[in-house]
């Protein structure tokens, strides 16, 4: 269990909290590039309960400013896109992507206002068909260059879920916790007459978890082992701290991109990776966006037909903030205490003025990150039994 005080200094995202203060350390995929097109250049952005307008001029660049204009604080989100930035749709000031104003109609030529006024603005970046935003300090770190998402030879699926009504770290913790897909996930399946989640309906033999700090990526890798298998047979899900979940190819790579909306709510984007049988590059200039539907049905409730709607069950009905004062954690939970005692180590590296785990500055190491076992965290698993579920 953790105390309120606690459960809000790892759970808010906000401005000045210790938890929001962490996060924007990190880059978050703020939307799909093919969202922003002609005839929509510009995007309404919720992130780290901060509200920004996402735009694209018409030159091709990327911008990300807040969405109440400077001079009177009418929606920037209503304004003209034009050649090299927003023009505000009140009184025409214009803003290019870096949040500087170019243009105050009606002010004198001389005036100082257009070298004093600027719009709070934050750093994007593109890559893998998404759209990615930093809302830190400077100097802002790299971008991490997950392997899938630089590789040549995969072709790539976006798929944007109906954002969810409650805290990010609920869902986090779900990554870490190993047994809920029996019951979850296999066994509602299974009363449903479906064979979809006969790989998780299966007796769980033990569970284990290793933390992992590395140069380039930190996080908990989490083994589930079934009977009848072995532990060196059996792969792991690492999950990339602080928001992403990586589920290795079956054939597919998937990757999950959890981002904290504000306080209640929390953003998905799943991506696949399919690759190529011969390895050959893919030519892929528009990569295809699909959107889910709701988790629920028309009546509002859930109905747990689809691996979604049952993850989102789990994580929604716990409350928008749920109150960990009442939980009761057992043994199968090791995965969720490990993952929190990581989170608030990272949060009081912030507070001392470090930067915390997976945050990357050199690149030489970010070319290509893969995330797989190194060889100390081999040795580590070869010389111990997993622990028992």
């Amino acid at each position: 269990m953790l105390k309120h005080e606690d459960n809000q200094r790892l759970s808010q995202v906000g401005p000045g909290t210790p938890g929001g203060e962490l996060l924007r350390r990190y880059w978050f995929p703020i939307a799909a590039s093919g969202e922003l097109t002609e005839a929509e250049p510009k995007k309404r952005v919720r992130i780290l309960g901060e509200d920004l307008v996402l735009f694209r001029d018409l030159r091709g660049n990327c911008g990300l400013v807040e969405e109440q204009c400077p001079h009177r604080s009418a929606s920037l989100f209503y304004g003209f896109v034009e050649d090299n930035g927003l023009r505000c749709a009140y009184h025409g000031w214009k803003y290019d992507c870096t949040g500087a104003c170019i243009e105050m109609p009606f002010e004198p030529s001389d005036t100082p206002l257009l070298k004093e006024v600027r719009a709070g603005h934050y750093k994007v970046e593109e890559l893998s068909g998404l759209i990615f935003a930093y809302l830190g300090p400077d100097p802002a770190p790299l971008l991490p260059r997950l392997e899938p998402l630089v590789r040549t030879d995969v072709e790539r699926q976006i798929y944007i879920l109906p954002q969810l009504e409650c805290n990010w770290l609920q869902v986090m913790e779900n990554s870490c916790d190993p047994s809920h897909t029996h019951y979850l996930h296999g066994y509602n399946m299974h009363r449903l007459g479906s064979n979809e989640g006969d790989f998780h309906h299966r007796p769980i033999k033990a569970m284990d978890f290793i933390v992992v700090k590395e140069p380039d990526w930190g996080g908990i890798i989490k083994k589930r082992i079934y009977e009848g298998e072995e532990l060196e047979n059996t792969g792991g899900h690492p999950v990339i701290f602080p928001h992403i979940l990586m589920l290795p190819p079956h054939p597919n790579i998937m990757i999950h991109f959890r981002v904290p909306v504000d306080d209640t709510h929390t953003q998905i984007f799943r991506c696949r990776f399919t690759p190529t049988e011969d390895g050959s590059d893919v030519d892929q200039p528009e990569i295809p966006i699909e959107y889910t539907k709701s988790f629920k049905g028309v009546d509002g409730e859930y109905h747990l037909t689809t691996f979604g709607s049952q993850d989102a069950m789990a994580w929604e009905t716990q409350g928008a903030i749920t109150d960990r004062e009442r939980e009761n954690l057992g043994t199968a939970d090791r995965g969720i205490v490990l993952y929190r005692r990581l989170l608030r180590e990272q949060i009081e590296m912030v507070e001392r003025g470090e930067d915390p785990v997976g945050v990357i500055r050199d690149p030489a190491i970010n070319e290509s990150i893969r995330i797989e076992l190194s060889k100390q965290q081999e040795k580590f698993w070869a010389e111990r039994e997993p622990a028992d579920a």
